[in-house]
């Protein structure tokens, strides 16, 4: 990769020599990257003490290898119980876990309950592009009701997780949703997860126009985006609006941001209570 056509922030926390970009023409991951690394550098955060965790997917390949930061790149559906012994082992670190919605709703499902109960003290990004995109587009446990994919040529049959929902039922302490079009909330989103004593959650609704978008019809990614602009509803809006006028649409904001003692901290409390 050419220094001279890539992005400041890459340059200065990226592995340009090294990276080769894994992403498909008009993903919406580049965008996630760059506000992360966004969150980092307004932070002013070092990026020794930051360790990245990812599983298996297209979401995955975030941090693998881009950033310049330590990154564990796992196996699938158990990002969060390495990023677990990381943050547990050292808990002076920062851990953050990058996901998607196969990787942590389907065969990682329970590790993303356990963490959020547990309230974990990490940040997990979860890239939603509503289908299996890595792999040829398979249906997701996202993927909208009666949507077509490669598994489901007469449309899906099954409802899809409002995981915002099913992570702040189980306990976490920071829980948010943000499009692909809103990067300035999506930054100030990271850069409170990134801060916060407790397990912090973040789904971001992604453009894919070469899987999702064949099977629906849309493969201009500016398009999906303008989409998601015109479809977003803000939360507070959205608690005084029926489940019929929600139908086809995405609830973004803030839904959870609470103070609530971490499990890292309580095992330090513990050890230091032992005198060990």
């Amino acid at each position: 990769m050419d220094q001279k056509h890539v992005h400041p922030l890459l340059v200065k926390y990226a592995r340009i020599g090294a990276y080769k970009q894994p992403h498909c023409p008009g993903c919406g991951n580049g965008i996630v990257a760059q506000c992360m690394l966004r969150a980092i550098d307004e932070l002013k955060l070092d990026m020794d003490k930051i360790v990245f965790a990812s599983g298996i997917g297209c979401s995955s390949w975030i941090p693998s290898p881009l950033f310049n930061a330590d990154v564990l790149h796992t196996t699938h559906g158990r990002s969060l119980a390495f990023a677990t012994g990381v943050k547990l082992s050292n808990p002076e670190l920062r851990v953050v876990v990058f996901t998607g919605d196969g990787d942590s709703a389907a065969i990682g499902g329970n590790h993303l309950i356990q963490a959020a109960r547990k309230n974990i003290e990490i940040l997990t990004v979860l890239v939603n592009n509503r289908i299996y995109g890595m792999t040829g587009g398979q249906v997701a446990p996202t993927t909208p009701h009666g949507v077509k994919t490669k598994t489901t040529p007469y449309g899906n049959l099954e409802y899809p997780f409002d995981l915002c929902k099913l992570v702040e039922a189980a306990g976490a302490s920071y829980v948010a949703r943000w499009t692909t079009f809103h990067t300035r909330q999506l930054v100030s989103s990271m850069k409170k997860g990134l801060l916060k004593k407790g397990f912090s959650f973040i789904e971001v609704i992604s453009q894919c126009p070469v899987q999702y978008g064949t099977f629906v019809g849309i493969r201009d990614p500016a398009e999906m985006l303008h989409i998601f602009r015109k479809i977003s509803v803000p939360f507070e809006k959205a608690k005084n609006m029926s489940r019929e006028e929600l139908e086809g649409k995405i609830v973004i904001g803030e839904f959870v941001d609470i103070e609530r003692t971490g499990l890292a901290e309580a095992y330090q409390r513990l050890l230091e209570m032992m005198n060990l």
